[in-house]
């Protein structure tokens, strides 16, 4: 069998390159929505979405600082929260990653339709798709290679755009502009124009929460490296190609070209080598995006099938270290609402705009938690109260007015569009938290169904049994530092609610074999021993220096994986960071 590589972890031009793709291809699009919903304000709603993205940027830094592995948000809440509201988080992320693969390959192509009129958009939507598939299973090296050059046209592309309606303004004045200021303030005030056009804006930011899924593949340090870098593209041309568009372009005639904003913008200041050149820029930095869906959509099911929530079938990885089957499987979930949709897939942005936003809220919920619950972990930055409470704020905001916004007639609303893959979504979700609970009464329901036929209950009981058990039977390690009776019947609720096992091992270690603390330890266990007869404790005290070696060590001594073993918040002078322990989980 071949032995599978370890994939190098990215620097900061690369991981950026993965991320940006997708937050940097929003000024295709976000300019005209800015535009249609705040008129002449669009710009400056989009100087206000820049500000609440630096407020992200110490939100993720704080919580990603802390908790340095993948998930994102879904981490963030698994460390201060239960499973079911960090699956809840998971959930609207797979949404929002669908529906980016799916918008970003579907307009990628609308784009090139345009270029080469022949083309069969649906075909070639699934044929885009197929191929970031494939580049995907290569493994993360390859596919930032290909990030980055996309990344790097794309920037060039703008800077060539703005140039070019520079020199267009030079010659011919600001004339535009001064009519367009003179237009009655939509919405009939400046502050409800800057109000939906901040809520339309918002769709701006969407990628911001990628890089929080793929940390783990990141180098050291690298992390609040790729926030700033998104920050900075976004709050230099997303404001700068809406201020630039009204220059030259009358508001009235922004609706007309709302799919093609900037190659239109090219067409006026360039002529046609310009707009093709923007509209090829389109197809490439969309497809980016469809490659971020996949990178980070990877690293989220991989940390969820890890901790149980889904099959551990998914986590099957090729020789070149690629988890090949979540990858397919994201595929083929994309291609199926494609063609569900039946290439309308404008009807996903209902899905794309809720989820994403709900996602940007629920991060700053765990960074809240993460303050509240996880005060003395160590982390390298803080963000304020008030930046929190501002940013979750905003975002509740854009949510409301997005949520508010009325559909075009005979369309769905987007909550309708939202509610029709997010309750099937949970609903799984659902049933693999709870599968030993629907396994037992789906037990008793064929008991009764089928008496007459005993043998077959008989067989059928024993193979769930057996399912049952054989889940039950992974055993859990909770290391102690002789915390009270108190903190360690906290240990035994969190089990008994978040985790199916009938077994734990309560694990102090000491290098002076001190037997005081063993002793006491060994009286609060038979306490909890008769307080929780369904779960089977043993305890063990160990001679040594807890630390990544000792981990590993009981890893493969006991053969429990070291995401099945816990720990309770280290303090400032605890010597090792979170991740250095190999996947430890905090659960007081």
């Amino acid at each position: 069998m071949s032995k599978i590589r370890k994939p190098a972890k990215l620097g900061e031009l690369p991981a950026t390159a993965i991320c940006g793709n997708d937050i940097s291809s929003s000024v295709l699009y976000v300019s005209a929505l800015a535009i249609i919903a705040a008129g002449q304000y669009a710009w400056i709603a989009l100087l206000i979405v820049a500000g609440v993205l630096h407020l992200f940027r110490k939100i993720y830094g704080e919580v990603v600082g802390a908790l340095p592995l993948n998930g994102g948000a879904y981490n963030a809440l698994l460390n201060t929260t239960s499973k079911s509201m960090a699956s809840l988080a998971a959930t609207l992320t797979l949404l929002s990653y669908m529906a980016t693969a799916v918008i970003s390959a579907s307009e990628a192509m609308h784009y090139l339709h345009g270029i080469i009129p022949a083309l069969p958009v649906i075909f070639a939507t699934i044929l885009l798709l197929a191929i970031f598939l494939g580049i995907s299973i290569l493994g993360i090296g390859e596919s930032s290679i290909v990030a980055q050059i996309i990344f790097i046209f794309h920037l060039l592309s703008l800077v060539l755009l703005t140039g070019a309606v520079i020199m267009f303004l030079f010659h011919n004045g600001l004339q535009i502009f001064h009519s367009n200021n003179q237009l009655p303030s939509p919405h009939g005030s400046i502050k409800m124009a800057i109000f939906w056009g901040f809520a339309a804006a918002m769709l701006g930011i969407s990628g911001f929460e990628s890089s929080a899924n793929f940390v783990e593949e990141q180098q050291d340090g690298v992390f609040p490296k790729t926030l700033r870098n998104m920050w900075i593209v976004v709050s230099i041309f997303n404001p700068l190609m809406a201020f630039l568009a009204l220059t030259i372009i009358p508001i009235p005639e922004v609706s007309l070209h709302e799919t093609n904003l900037l190659s239109y913008m090219g067409q006026i200041s360039g002529g046609d080598w310009l707009a093709s050149l923007i509209s090829i820029d389109a197809v490439v930095v969309l497809s980016g995006a469809v490659l971020t869906a996949y990178v980070g959509v990877t690293g989220l099911l991989e940390r969820m099938t890890l901790d149980r929530i889904l099959p551990g079938y998914l986590l099957r990885k090729n020789n070149r270290g690629s988890s090949y089957r979540i990858t397919i499987v994201f595929f083929l979930l994309s291609v199926s609402i494609l063609l569900i949709t039946g290439g309308a897939v404008e009807a996903l942005a209902g899905v794309y705009t809720i989820s994403f936003l709900l996602v940007m809220g629920l991060f700053g919920i765990g960074n809240i938690l993460l303050k509240v619950k996880r005060e003395k972990l160590p982390r390298p930055e803080r963000a304020s109260w008030l930046a929190v409470l501002v940013a979750i704020l905003a975002v509740a905001c854009a949510l409301w007015g997005n949520i508010l916004k009325e559909p075009l007639p005979g369309e769905p609303s987007n909550v309708a569009i939202f509610a029709e893959y997010f309750i099937p979504a949970m609903i799984f979700v659902a049933i693999m938290l709870n599968r030993i609970a629907l396994m037992d009464i789906l037990m008793r329901f064929i008991e009764y169904l089928f008496v007459p036929i005993l043998k077959l209950v008989t067989i059928t009981n024993e193979g769930i049994r057996t399912t049952i058990d054989r889940i039950q039977a992974q055993e859990f390690v909770f290391f102690t530092r002789g915390d009270n009776l108190s903190n360690l019947n906290k240990v035994l609720l969190y089990i008994q609610d978040n985790e199916h096992t009938r077994k734990i091992k309560i694990v102090t270690v000491n290098q002076n074999g001190d037997n005081e603390i063993a002793e006491k330890l060994d009286k609060d266990i038979e306490f909890l021993d008769r307080e929780y007869p369904e779960i089977d404790i043993e305890f063990v005290s160990i001679k040594g220096k807890f630390g990544p070696e000792l981990i590993q060590k009981l890893s493969k001594q006991w053969h429990i994986p070291v995401n099945f073993m816990f720990i309770g918040s280290p303090g400032d002078h605890f010597p090792y960071r979170v991740e250095e322990l190999g996947g430890v989980r905090l659960i007081i």
